[in-house]
């Protein structure tokens, strides 16, 4: 079992990880990024971004994620593929142990482990990623313009994503396993008043179709019930809103988390309630979950864990 101090862990890569490297590998702080079981986030699963500053003709997700990584290693990051199985916040210097059981003690910690979508199970869900199934409406919508598209859900987020399809695709099926809507009032009501929104309620998801990507969607209503009936969509794009798990179970019972389990931080900073642990990207935010944002808490966990370190 090999032991080592650093200045600075990051536990997690993605936009906030690598780019919490970039900017501590600068400050002269010698990060030691841990990638996880997922290097490069679930941006390396996404096909086309083009939200991103800085990429005026879109870029695909793998190649920017490896370019965020070449520019952290270019400053003195080090990297590993590797990831970090137990912590101990309990004091400093805290104690991360590895997969292979070798310990690393740091000075301070950066969290940016990330969240990962909801989604239904279906094996057609895999086959289609990237061809037509997303969990990102605001990151992929835009490729479905006068198409039509299905979201799964019926809480406000399902309600948030179908409102802001049907200003891009031409019609969006909005598929509740329900007889209601979970989504407050005020979002059901915008959603029953767009036009181009047809909610299917008592509906379930059996599988996609289609040859080089999504055309249809199969669905069951009533299912179980003497009025089961299964009927077909013809669709473009199926987009899941049935929520994210932050990835923070190895930090449950040391780092204050909400109800989620997403890392609660003393916004604006991203200090965590343990001094000199803190927590960028989508494990700390139930809300935006975008790439952008996700780089900006990086840089400012960074910062934070350059400033703490000048104070103690």
């Amino acid at each position: 079992m090999a032991e080592e101090n650093v200045k600075v862990l990051i536990i997690g890569s993605g936009p906030a990880g690598y780019t919490a490297g970039i900017y501590a590998s600068r400050a002269n702080l010698n990060p030691v990024i841990f990638e996880g079981n997922q290097p490069g986030g679930q941006l390396t699963q996404t096909t086309e971004i083009e939200n991103f500053p800085g990429y005026p003709e879109g870029i695909q997700g793998p190649e920017m994620m490896e370019q965020l990584r070449q520019q952290a290693l270019r400053f003195g990051a080090e990297i590993r593929s590797k990831t970090i199985a137990e912590v101990d916040f309990s004091k400093r210097p805290f104690r991360c142990v590895d997969e292979s059981g070798d310990v690393v003690y740091a000075d301070t910690v950066i969290v940016s482990t990330g969240a990962s979508a909801k989604y239904l199970g279906l094996s057609d869900e895999e086959k289609y990623r990237g061809l037509g199934v997303s969990a990102c409406a605001t990151c992929d919508g835009f490729f479905y313009r006068k198409k039509n598209v299905a979201v799964v859900g019926g809480g406000d987020t399902a309600c948030e994503e179908a409102l802001y399809l049907s200003t891009l695709a031409k019609k969006v099926y909005l598929i509740v396993r329900k007889d209601y809507l979970r989504a407050s009032e005020v979002m059901q009501r915008r959603v029953r008043e767009k036009e181009n929104i047809e909610i299917l309620f008592n509906c379930n998801t059996l599988g996609l179709f289609g040859e080089d990507g999504v055309e249809g969607a199969k669905l069951v209503e009533f299912k179980g019930t003497d009025k089961e009936q299964v009927f077909d969509i013809e669709i473009d794009g199926f987009f899941l809103a049935i929520g994210h798990k932050p990835n923070t179970d190895i930090f449950k019972g040391q780092l204050e988390m909400d109800a989620e389990g997403y890392i609660k931080t003393a916004a604006p900073t991203t200090r965590t309630n343990v001094e000199g642990v803190f927590a960028a990207g989508d494990c700390a935010d139930p809300i935006y979950r975008q790439a952008v944002s996700a780089a900006g808490t990086g840089c400012r966990a960074a910062l934070d864990a350059e400033r703490f370190l000048m104070n103690n």
